[in-house]
């Protein structure tokens, strides 16, 4: 029995040694990545970009070029102009050529990094065009969309401040670069913060000073300071950013580079400084602003806008100032519909009113694309704190104070399990000109806090980049349905033609419309011999047919050019009837500025 197993098993082993040999000769002679290449369920990318890292603006404008350089029939990137400091302020702009030139189809303008600390942004931006193109052609939704629309975007309004972000130690980047006198002396951008340690990081400062302080170790940890209660005395005195009294006047750190805000600076509700702080002395004053207005009033088909700031987790929409009115009730109809679609593809973002949920804006950009020139606009926040810990037990967890994720102790925690202690910089002895014996950190690195850690940082800019697209695809897109031509006696014919505009965004806004902002869209018939006799729109031709009635005949002088001031509401279809007077072929065409131009031929017989 034993000998009869044993050569089973003899047989078996030699059956199992002759596979792996066939095994390893198959794979002798496949070339290397070949079976890999066979099995992969992941498309190889034309262009490699990562995007758990980040891109200073000489990286993010290289990597926009290498886009355009791949596709070259759908990407192209210019300079629209300069920034104060001499660098350019690009946009991309992805188009299908064969599909109609850029000024025939509604376009998305997308634009970030207002604010040079804002630089998820810019990342977003580059998403956008990297994922358009890499799934251009395999996508059907995306080759839709590229073939339909134009997206022009604009990766950082402020490359100036971008890049001080990046080569900073950490000081305050928000503004441009455009010098202020901050503190009244007569001296601009002279006493900013200073890397006294050398570490590359601006850190808080705090003196050691025992029973006089106004501040004492934290319970929860000991590497905060909390403010001890009134009628008590702590241990430290907290003396402000990291720095030296720069220019002798008694303060520290108080005329940093620039120190306006750039989203201030745009020519509708402009305020001026002592109502709007960092509005600058007027409108467009900064030239980033005036390169992006100008682009803007040359592209007349912009129909959307996006602007990526950062955070908070919020879908911004407008008005900025209660002074400025609410908007029409259609406009908010569209505008609500995408920003609660906009919650569903954002989780733990909020869609609000700037104004009343956040707070006062004058002469801010989706302020002036809105009211001043006729495009539905929104402003995302990007990351939010309530995205550290997501699930909700782990909410339910926070609630309780002496839990390690409760509110104040959860960046810790964050810090030192998932980042393994990289972002938070500890408390060090340091010996300062001025201070004396003080110590320097209690402070979180510049890249952590408004940005999301660097491993979350893909899923924020696909999601943002997804609910962008879906306002893409909701911008106004008319069509022509039917379009009959019906003898009514001798040469004297019945026109009739279906207008639609399918998608949430009507081609007019009603607050612009309003105030005659925009131009009008414009139905034209065209035919040699042709006159028009009378114009209407009917509420259902085929009710029509069985009981002619007339919704509203059109009282214009010239009926060959119907000027519609109010556009085309989103998701409306309409039907005009034409009583001509000729014969051969006409045709009508809807010409829209932000809805795109349709046209249908018919012929008289």
């Amino acid at each position: 029995m034993n000998i009869i197993r044993s050569k089973r098993t003899m047989k078996t082993t030699v059956k199992y040694v002759k596979y792996l040999l066939v095994l390893f000769a198959i794979l002798a002679v496949v070339p290397q990545g070949g079976l890999t290449q066979k099995i992969a369920s992941d498309p190889q990318f034309k262009v490699k970009i990562d995007f758990n890292r980040w891109h200073d603006t000489n990286e993010l404008y290289a990597d926009m070029r290498r886009l355009a350089a791949a596709w070259p029939k759908f990407v192209k990137v210019n300079a629209i102009g300069k920034s104060y400091e001499g660098r350019d302020v690009i946009v991309a702009t992805v188009n299908n050529p064969d599909t109609g030139p850029e000024l025939s189809k509604a376009a998305m303008l997308i634009e970030a990094n207002v604010h040079g600390t804002e630089i998820q942004g810019g990342e977003i931006c580059l998403y956008t065009v990297w994922y358009l193109m890499e799934n251009y052609g395999r996508l059907e939704d995306i080759t839709r969309l590229v073939n339909e629309r134009v997206f022009y975007i604009i990766p950082t309004i402020n490359p100036d401040g971008r890049q001080y972000f990046f080569e900073s130690p950490g000081a305050s980047a928000r503004s441009g670069h455009v010098p202020v006198d901050d503190d009244n002396d007569g001296l601009f951008d002279e006493d900013g913060p200073d890397d006294l340690n050398g570490n590359g990081i601006i850190e808080q400062m705090r003196k050691y000073v025992p029973g006089k302080g106004t501040h004492r170790t934290s319970s929860l940890d000991p590497r905060m300071l909390e403010p001890v209660p009134f009628g008590q005395t702590g241990d430290y005195i907290l003396l402000g950013q990291e720095g030296i009294d720069n220019d002798k006047d008694g303060r520290v750190n108080e005329d940093d580079v620039g120190g306006y805000d750039g989203n201030r600076n745009y020519p509708f509700d402009w305020q001026p400084n002592y109502i709007q702080s960092g509005a600058m002395d007027f409108p467009t004053q900064l030239p980033e602003a005036r390169a992006e207005v100008d682009f803007i009033f040359g592209h007349p088909n912009i129909a959307g806008v996006q602007s990526y700031h950062n955070n908070g987790g919020m879908i911004l929409r407008g008005p900025g100032a209660e002074a400025v009115g609410e908007y029409p009730a259609s406009d908010i109809r569209a505008y609500d519909e995408l920003g609660r679609n906009g919650e569903r593809i954002l989780p733990f973002y909020r869609y609000i009113v700037i104004w009343s949920g956040l707070y006062t804006v004058h002469g801010g950009f989706i302020d002036l694309t809105n009211d001043g020139m006729g495009i539905l606009s929104f402003s995302n926040e990007l990351w939010s704190g309530e995205q550290y810990f997501t699930s909700p037990a782990l909410k339910e967890q926070q609630r309780d104070p002496n839990s390690p994720i409760a509110p104040q102790k959860s960046r810790f925690f964050f810090d030192d399990k998932l980042e393994f202690g990289d972002q938070f910089v500890d408390w060090k002895p340091f010996k300062h000109p001025e201070y004396g014996d003080i110590e320097i950190g209690g402070s979180w690195k510049k890249f952590t806090s408004r940005v999301p850690p660097r491993f979350m940082n893909e899923e924020l800019c696909h999601r943002n980049m997804a609910f962008t697209l879906y306002q893409a695809s909701e911008l106004p897109m008319i069509k022509m349905g039917d379009a009959t031509a019906e003898k009514v006696s001798g040469d004297v014919f019945r026109i009739v033609v279906d207008v639609s505009n399918p998608k949430v965004t009507p081609t007019i806004l009603e607050r612009v419309a309003q105030n005659n902002i925009v131009r009008p869209d414009l139905l034209t018939l065209e035919g040699k011999n042709v006159e028009v006799i009378s114009a209407s729109w009917i509420d259902n031709k085929e009710l029509y047919k069985i009981k002619p009635s007339v919704t509203a005949f059109i009282d214009q002088k010239n009926l060959k050019r119907i000027m519609l001031r109010n556009g085309m509401p989103g998701k409306t279809a309409r039907t005009i009837m034409y009583l001509v007077k000729g014969s051969g072929e006409v045709t009508v065409k809807y010409d829209s500025l932000k809805g795109g131009t349709v046209s249908k031929s018919i012929k008289l017989q």
